[in-house]
């Protein structure tokens, strides 16, 4: 679904751009287009002053054996800093997770609702873990979602595209960051 309407009150949410993540081999979009576009959004919603909510995971939970090997891993220091091209400012949201969505055990959606929020635009790595988890939890909780294609990626194209392809037109508005800045801009005049 092309992107037609942007609600009053619309934030954005940047998933997992961070030292541990943005540095990983990325396709189709290399990792620094990613963050070239978040943060060209990060400054027009706080230049339009809409939420901005900044995401980082901090691994599994504590006994969770669900990695690909079976076991837990030994995340090294910073891996869960953001990257420098973001710092967060005092009325932005910060969130950190131990799972692939935003708003699992977070707080995400309540911490939104009390903003006023009823729609979210989803950013970051990667497209078919943190990206599509979020936008499908913000979905079936009863925000309107929007996807700018271009500002997202993953370490597995094919994953990637199916998440384009099959996921987001049933639950998101999709386009490009610059369709997304055009219509933000036009609908805040």
């Amino acid at each position: 679904m092309a992107m037609t309407t942007l609600d009053p009150r619309t934030a954005l949410i940047v998933v997992d751009l961070q030292r541990g993540i943005v540095g990983r081999e990325l396709a189709p979009h290399p990792a620094m287009d990613v963050v070239g576009h978040a943060a060209d959004l990060v400054e027009r919603f706080r230049a339009h002053d809409l939420p901005v909510v900044f995401v980082t995971v901090a691994g599994a939970p504590p006994g969770r054996t669900d990695l690909s090997d079976g076991s837990a891993r030994e995340l090294p220091a910073g891996w869960d800093e953001l990257i420098d091209e973001f710092a967060p400012r005092a009325d932005d949201l910060a969130v950190v997770k131990h799972s692939v969505s935003a708003f699992s055990g977070t707080g995400l959606a309540e911490g939104l609702r009390e903003r006023g929020v009823t729609q979210v635009v989803v950013v970051g790595i990667a497209t078919g873990a943190g990206v599509e988890s979020t936008a499908r939890d913000a979905h079936e909780a009863g925000f309107h979602v929007t996807l700018p294609v271009d500002a997202m990626t993953d370490s597995d194209e094919t994953r990637h595209r199916y998440s384009l392809t099959s996921i987001f037109p049933r639950i998101a508005e999709t386009g490009s960051t610059a369709e997304l800045l055009e219509l933000l801009d036009a609908t805040r005049r």
